[in-house]
């Protein structure tokens, strides 16, 4: 159980650091959203392998794959759900719909002190008025 903890905590460490993606309106979400979970299966899959591969005994660990395709899949469908909501009220033709917003990161350059800054950013409330 420990080991399915740690592959499961570590895709998902991985799926945060690397899936920084700029937003955009997606033209179909189940489409983006089935897209994720298969690519996070494809990853947790060879995360699962590469686990199984530094057991003392690889053969007995084949389940390892399983579990890593398993968890990427989840991991995946959350992300591409996340990712399809990208503000928390969202207002089209007088209806209002809720949802999860979409946190981004930005880099900020300072033009006085010359730093960059990493800044969080989420959408509250979004809208077309015709």
């Amino acid at each position: 159980m420990k080991k399915l903890t740690r592959v499961i905590t570590l895709i998902t460490c991985m799926s945060f650091l690397t899936g920084i993606t700029p937003v955009r309106a997606a033209d179909n979400v189940f489409e983006e959203t089935f897209k994720n979970a298969v690519y996070g299966g494809a990853v947790g899959a060879l995360v699962g392998a590469a686990f199984m591969v530094f057991a003392k005994k690889p053969a007995d660990h084949a389940e390892n794959i399983g579990y890593g395709a398993g968890a990427g899949i989840l991991v995946g469908a959350a992300y591409g759900v996340t990712k399809s909501a990208r503000s928390l009220a969202e207002i089209n033709n007088g209806k209002v719909r809720i949802a999860v917003p979409t946190v981004r990161p930005d880099l900020i350059e300072s033009s006085a002190t010359g730093h960059t800054t990493i800044a969080w950013k989420a959408d509250l409330i979004r809208g077309t008025f015709n």
